[in-house]
């Protein structure tokens, strides 16, 4: 008996150790089980001195330039993972993985699943996935550039007089105002007809949903993703977004429901009646007028908002570097003399450094810095063994790799002629391939503006060619530089992924004689 109590005594008092011991092997357990069947636990993490994922995530709304630059730098040609606002968990794969990733079949990695998390389309109802519009863009679109273009050109020069002040001395202009309202008039004069397209109800409908969707989705960013089913659609961005959708909504779908009516012999040539024809079985049968619509929405966004702050960065750079308006002013005037004076697709491909401007300007200043976005619905794995599993958003560091030094020599420095130079010395090697592939339009492994593989923009050929005429016809008619007591270029405003050229700033404009 005495025995058996000093036994007990002895257990009780060790108890505690046994119990701290087996929770110890128990916690050592589960780990192994979970990291095993976890295929990211053993991916590096961006940012990793940071004491937790909240932390990073913070980091990623604030900085996230600085999270894709510090991973990149540190990992470069590994797989790392970073913590963002979006709920799934974001997979960086180095750029030499991208000639394999393009590869991967539409359910293995989605673009447009993509566009739905970064979007977020179940809550801002961004119409997505549509097989119609990249066939109609691609088919219908950019096979009648050279028949549009001198159309497209008008409609930038008749936009230009309807919006821009007289300029007969240093006018203060905020320009990415005006350029919303000239790139919606001019993309609407292709998407919608010239009779709609100047309309104040057109213009005020594209442009304010357009502004609407972005803060929406901005202000949905903020929130965590736990409270996005529970809170999203009450905030105010969203409230507000779905009034500007109804009214947006209520003005197109009129439009669309009078163009079914119409005989075939009195159908407009522009993309809303292109839609209507191409409507078929392989791609969605026919779809409702409200559908159209939101369509008609999706792809005026689409081209308004990209267009116009491409087009705002290039303006921002002419002001900050006078320097370089004289040869683009004269290499304007010169190709457009050789092609009787219209913006003909030959004249807009003969203007190379503008192209290089242009393409230097989206390198170092571009609307994301992160490419090739895709959702992971099956996992794959890469040909250095990495398992890339489901569920998770997988992006190329697109901003770090244009700043990486042994990209491009000088990253850091904007060199407006450095694509030129490019494309130059690769013609003289015969190397015609590589001086193609670093034009404005093209899609580069080096610069993913336009993105890369088969859901490339499809819409980047009437892009390029609405900017260059947009810019042309005003280094022709204007000298412009910044707001007096400015003296560098104005920084871009930057939220998570995003960077956006400051809406609220002003240049300065003056007319200048046309020789």
């Amino acid at each position: 008996m005495a025995q058996t109590e000093t036994l007990l005594q002895t257990l009780a008092a060790k108890l505690p150790l046994l119990l701290s011991t087996a929770g110890l092997l128990v916690a050592v357990f589960l780990a192994q089980v979970l990291l095993k069947g976890n295929p990211l636990a053993n991916l590096p993490v961006a940012l990793d001195d940071l004491p937790s994922d909240e932390k990073r995530r913070q980091a990623f709304l604030t900085r996230a330039k600085d999270v894709y630059a510090t991973g990149y730098k540190k990992f470069k040609d590994r797989v790392f993972r970073i913590i963002t606002s979006n709920k799934y968990h974001v997979i960086i794969v180095p750029p030499k993985y991208l000639n394999e990733l393009k590869s991967l079949p539409d359910d293995t990695v989605s673009f447009d699943g993509a566009i739905e998390q970064t979007m977020h389309a179940k809550y801002t109802k961004l119409e997505v996935g549509h097989k119609l519009i990249p066939h109609i863009v691609k088919s219908n679109l950019t096979p009648s550039l050279v028949r549009l273009n001198p159309t497209i050109a008008e409609e930038v020069q008749e936009s230009f007089r309807r919006e821009m002040p007289e300029c007969d001395d240093w006018t203060p202009v905020n320009i990415n105002y005006k350029l919303l309202r000239i790139v919606a008039m001019v993309s609407g004069r292709v998407f919608i007809g010239p009779e709609l397209s100047r309309s104040e109800e057109y213009v005020d409908a594209a442009i304010n949903y357009t502004i609407d969707l972005m803060h929406a989705r901005q202000a949905v960013d903020t929130m965590r993703p736990w409270l996005r089913p529970f809170l999203a659609n009450h905030l105010p961005e969203i409230k507000k977004l779905n009034e500007r959708l109804a009214q947006a909504d209520a003005f197109i779908r009129p439009i669309v429901a009078h163009r079914k009516k119409l005989p075939k012999e009195q159908a407009p040539d522009d993309m809303l009646q292109w839609m209507l024809d191409g409507q078929s079985e392989k791609f969605g049968g026919e779809y409702k007028t409200e559908t159209l619509a939101r369509m008609q929405l999706g792809i005026s966004f689409a081209a308004i908002h990209t267009t116009t702050m491409t087009t705002t960065n290039v303006f921002y750079n002419l002001a900050a570097y006078p320097q370089y308006v004289s040869v683009l002013r004269d290499e304007v005037r010169e190709v457009l003399a050789q092609n009787n004076n219209t913006f003909t697709s030959a004249a807009l491909q003969g203007m190379k450094r503008l192209d290089s401007f242009i393409k230097e300007t989206m390198r170092i200043d571009p609307a994301g810095f992160a490419g090739f976005q895709r959702r992971v619905y099956k996992p794959f794995t890469l040909s250095n063994g990495q398992v890339i599993p489901t569920d998770v958003i997988i992006e190329v560091p697109a901003h770090a790799l244009a700043k990486d030094p042994d990209v491009f020599e000088n990253p850091d420095q904007f060199n407006p002629w450095r694509f030129y130079d490019i494309r130059q010395k690769a013609r003289e090697q015969g190397a015609v391939e590589e001086a193609a592939q670093n034009q404005f339009v093209s899609v580069n492994p080096l610069v993913l503006t336009f993105g890369y593989g088969r859901h490339a923009c499809p819409g980047r050929f009437f892009a390029a060619n609405e900017i260059k005429m947009i810019i042309a016809n005003t280094i022709l008619m204007y000298d412009m530089k910044l707001m007096d007591g400015h003296t560098q270029r104005y920084p871009n405003l930057e939220f998570g992924l995003s960077s956006i050229p400051d809406p609220t700033k002003e240049l300065l404009f003056k007319r200048i004689e046309i020789a």
